[in-house]
């Protein structure tokens, strides 16, 4: 495996939480499938696990270069994690095709919270999965 991309993001959560309530500009929809929002769920940590979710996006997009815009939007990439398991990364229109162009055919995402900050850090990776790579 060779990384071909690197992007890092961090997000302040008060500020997630001013974007969501902005009834101006509603974030959640333009940022977020039903899916992901689903997985999150209502909790306490909502807000925490968006400005999470919206770091892991940012870092993606700038590990393939493209950020949001120009074809590729923010619902392009979806963040999944199923309990005890790593959060993945599913790419879907420009995003998807931008990955493929680079030749990406796997990612590793770490994605942390501290101190009213998340963030996250994205890894594109190109090649064969070895074992014990995954």
């Amino acid at each position: 495996m060779t990384v071909v991309g690197h992007g890092i993001d961090m997000v302040e959560i008060d500020e997630m939480r001013r974007w969501i309530e902005d009834p101006r500009d509603p974030l959640i929809p333009r940022c977020f499938v039903q899916t992901e929002l689903d997985e999150v769920g209502d909790g306490v940590n909502r807000i925490e696990r968006l400005a999470g979710r919206f770091a892991a996006k940012e870092a993606v997009l700038k590990a393939i270069g493209t950020g949001f815009g120009a074809g590729v939007a923010f619902t392009d990439v979806m963040i999944r994690r199923s309990p005890g398991a790593p959060p993945e990364v599913r790419l879907s229109g420009g995003a998807a095709k931008a990955a493929t162009a680079m030749g990406v055919s796997a990612w590793r995402l770490s994605i942390s919270h501290a101190g009213g900050m998340a963030m996250a850090s994205a890894l594109a990776l190109s090649g064969e999965v070895q074992q014990g790579d995954s």
